[in-house]
């Protein structure tokens, strides 16, 4: 079995806490022995105290999920917003990098940044992150990660579905509805991207819900670029939204009343909102279910691969099948 598959075990069980100081030492960080675990599945990441220094946050990357092309280029973007005073957290560089290797290891090191999750039910709450969002996909909009993928119906629909189905994740007695689901929600969401047609493709945060944004008096900041990809401006905007219909639509006309002071927003996008949410829906079961060999997963998610949950992702997929056939939202 390859060891750096996504459905393979992996070496985070060798990640200890003298192995971590370790790593930190070798690039310049001496740790003075405290540290604190902060929630994080898909990479391990640790709040760690420093001897001589402010304290740091350090990312140890899941093996085989990027290369390290794909990281240094999510390093790059950041690096340039930040150089422009978007209120990003990049990466900080040592000996000439901000990519390191340690006992087969990769990690980076970042400043640590604190604050609270924003009210996202305040309209000028809203706004000011619509425009620092604008401001991101202006630099966004300047060229395309080169490396990075793009979010497509492809890698986040029917490769996931194709995934579970070859791997036998569902139970074979709900496996005809989910399959039966999951299929006419990619034709739905393949009709409505063609129907769309020919969008702007941009460097993406990737993965802008309100927990990797976070709210400190002076505003917003804007943490966690590991899932940066190309892709249409909507995809970081329709995951501050929530509520119905009429609340999602009274919601972005306050974020995009920040955000078009930077960038123009294309109007047609707010019809890839319901199809990017069933893409996101397909993609994190399989991500479940590839990471279930890691220990963290099923002491995490110990619901997930029982027919109950399956049975909640049909009922799921179905509730999705009928949000796309509604009328979308739109704003003037």
């Amino acid at each position: 079995m390859d060891p750096t598959a996504d459905d393979a075990p992996h070496p985070f069980s060798l990640l200890e806490p003298g192995r971590i100081l370790d790593a930190l030492q070798a690039a310049g960080w001496r740790g003075d022995g405290r540290m604190l675990a902060l929630n994080s599945y898909e990479n391990r990441v640790y709040q760690i105290w420093i001897e001589d220094g402010p304290t740091v946050v350090a990312k140890f990357y899941r093996p085989g999920r990027w290369s390290d092309a794909q990281i240094l280029e999510e390093h790059r973007f950041t690096a340039e917003l930040a150089a422009l005073e978007i209120p990003v957290v990049a990466p900080l560089a040592a000996a000439g990098t901000t990519l390191h290797d340690h006992e087969g290891f990769r990690f980076a090191v970042y400043p640590r940044r604190g604050g609270r999750a924003p009210e996202l039910d305040d309209p000028d709450t809203l706004a000011w992150i619509g425009r620092f969002v604008g401001r991101i996909h202006a630099l966004g909009a300047i060229a395309p990660f080169e490396h990075r993928p793009t979010l497509d119906v492809e890698s986040f629909g029917r490769e996931p579905r194709a995934w579970l189905l070859e791997h036998d994740a569902v139970p074979p007695e709900l496996l005809p509805a989910w399959r039966a689901a999951a299929d006419q929600c990619l034709d739905a969401v393949t009709a409505a991207f063609e129907r769309v047609g020919a969008t702007r493709t941009l460097r993406l945060h990737g993965d802008c819900h309100a927990g990797n944004v976070l709210w400190t008096d002076d505003g917003p900041h804007f943490v966690d670029f590991d899932d940066a990809r190309n892709g249409p401006a909507v995809q970081d905007l329709w995951m501050l939204l929530s509520g119905t219909p009429e609340e999602m639509q009274r919601q972005m006309v306050d974020v995009l009343d920040g955000y078009r002071d930077f960038m123009p927003f294309d109007r047609r996008e707010l019809q890839l909102i319901e199809p990017l949410r069933t893409l996101r829906l397909l993609h994190y079961s399989a991500w479940l279910a590839r990471r279930w060999t890691d220990p963290a997963f099923p002491a995490a998610f110990p619901w997930f691969g029982t027919p109950r949950y399956w049975q909640d992702r049909i009922l799921e997929l179905r509730e999705q099948l009928a949000a796309m056939s509604e009328p979308a939202i739109d704003v003037p």
